[in-house]
């Protein structure tokens, strides 16, 4: 129901297409070890599913302990010649890197809407923000420049310098199929390390176009970077396998738990970077013009399967100001498109997969007795059973399963206070702390916020604060399971180990 009591109309569908241009052969998938391509024998596979039309588009090989101690064997071979290469050739192979990502851009952001589902302009901002992440890493020779101390007793000096942590393993999960592996690639082969790569099973291609780049490029030698796909079993064999030194990691808080207790028990490195429930807080003086397009990218972008995702809108006024967010919501987001994400009309892409798309659905059932579904997405599903629009629900319960869990999907929930302590009070109640965002235009509300909000990750008037690679991706809480996060220095410290020398001469 919207706020004068009358039922909001879904929102608008472009689910009823013709998908037969969409079908391809279909092939195994291959693991890259010590510089070659190769299909694992003896394992099972899993279908990799076109989420709009469901139909099988590649098979993926469950590989499992075997195929990832070959991996980890090749890449520990080849790790000590690529250790004594100076950094700044490293800097340059991490510079062919990007050349090769930009001149098939265009190709890895088709793969990745095909794959994961999402529209090519959000692809296309992926790819981009992954390329930054590789120029970033390029710095390598700035970035991994020691310290040093003289005279801290006569004749004595004291130097320290950064060396490589040697194998590191890089799981990484659907919703960013080419983005998140190269937060974690280029810095680490950057500083010296080899790398084996494990990416999310649901959409392993754009992952495996990237390894086809990196193969192509002389200045990394074979061994340097592997790819193996696999499920669980692969996760495991990562996990206890000793020729591991540090294992990156994004996906549920749950997961990231698993992975940093399994990384620990072996003596691995672990960063950890697990789920979130971002809060967007929209002051009585917002711009409500600026702020609803702002909302709808954060809440609905991607269909809402983001770390990123503002999932909660708490509205900041009296009676009559929450009403007017309530309409400009609904009324933004029935104006949202669902559809396939190649189709340039598509403003919400399909989820990953029917499962996922259940998981969000049986969460706004469950809702129903306790919260007010303003808009309800659970239309069409599409061939697929994976197209959820844009739902919008308020919770008078402000920690119940909708305000307080991560659904990931597009469901954004309205929670109501009168002051800006109680929103920070109820985003600082989560067991999250990835990011949030305020919507005002007082510097003393934003300067409060900026201070009080207990994230890793804040937006001022932006929906989706998402630092560029020059900084980390600085989630809090339950958010990361590790001291140290994804790109910028926190990265280059990542994949090194410090080492302090005290010279007497």
């Amino acid at each position: 129901m919207t706020a004068d009591g009358t039922t909001a109309d879904g929102p608008k569908s472009g689910v009823g297409v013709d998908f037969s241009a969409r079908r391809q052969e279909v092939r195994v998938l291959k693991n890259y070890v010590g510089g070659e391509w190769r299909e694992p024998d003896g394992v099972k596979t899993l279908d990799d599913v076109d989420p709009v039309s469901g139909e099988v588009v590649a098979e993926v090989p469950l590989s499992g302990a075997g195929e990832v101690r070959s991996a980890v064997e090749a890449a520990r071979a080849a790790q000590r010649a690529w250790r004594d290469v100076p950094p700044q050739r490293r800097a340059r192979a991490v510079l062919a890197l990007r050349d090769g990502l930009l001149s098939r851009r265009e190709e890895l952001v088709a793969l990745v809407s095909a794959d994961m589902g999402k529209t090519l302009v959000d692809a296309d901002g992926e790819v981009g923000r992954g390329i930054e992440s590789v120029e970033s890493a390029a710095a390598v020779p700035h970035l991994l420049k020691g310290e040093t101390l003289e005279g801290v007793a006569e004749g004595v000096d004291v130097e320290l310098v950064r060396q490589p942590v040697g194998v590191v393993a890089a799981i990484t999960p659907f919703n960013f199929p080419a983005m998140i592996p190269l937060w974690f690639l280029p810095y680490a082969i950057a500083c010296g390390n080899s790398f084996l790569l494990k990416p999310s099973e649901q959409d392993p291609r754009p992952a495996g176009l990237i390894v086809e780049i990196v193969a192509a490029i002389e200045e990394i030698p074979p061994g340097v970077v592997n790819l193996v796909h696999g499920g669980r079993e692969a996760v495991t064999a990562l996990l206890e396998d000793p020729g591991i030194d540090a294992i990156s990691f994004v996906g549920r808080a749950e997961t990231a738990r698993i992975v940093a207790e399994g990384a620990v028990r072996t003596g691995k490195r672990v960063q950890a970077l697990g789920g979130a429930k971002n809060s967007l807080v929209v002051m009585p003086d917002a711009d409500l013009g600026e702020a609803m397009p702002a909302i709808m990218g954060s809440a609905f972008g991607a269909a809402g399967q983001r770390c990123l995702a503002g999932s909660v809108c708490v509205v900041v006024g009296d009676a009559a100001r929450r009403a007017e967010v309530r309409d400009a919501l609904v009324s933004a987001a029935s104006d949202q498109t669902v559809g396939p994400g190649d189709d340039p009309a598509t403003d919400v892409c399909p989820m990953v997969s029917a499962a996922a798309r259940e998981k969000v659905a049986a969460a706004i059932g469950r809702a129903e007795s306790d919260a007010e579904l303003l808009l309800d997405g659970r239309g069409d599903a599409g061939p697929a059973g994976t197209f959820l629009g844009p739902t919008i629900a308020i919770a008078d319960d402000h920690e119940s399963e909708l305000p307080r869990d991560e659904l990931f999907g597009p469901l954004l929930t309205v929670v109501e206070v009168d002051a800006l302590d109680a929103a920070l009070d109820f985003l600082n109640g989560s067991r999250y702390g990835n990011a949030g965002a305020i919507f005002t235009r007082s510097g003393a509300a934003a300067r409060q916020y900026r201070y009080e909000a207990e994230a890793g990750m804040l937006g001022v008037n932006v929906g989706v604060p998402a630092p560029v690679a020059w900084f980390p991706f600085s989630g809090w809480n339950d958010s990361i399971d590790g001291d140290l996060h994804a790109n910028g220095t926190d990265a280059v410290r990542f994949y090194t180990r410090s080492k302090v020398i005290t010279s007497r001469w």
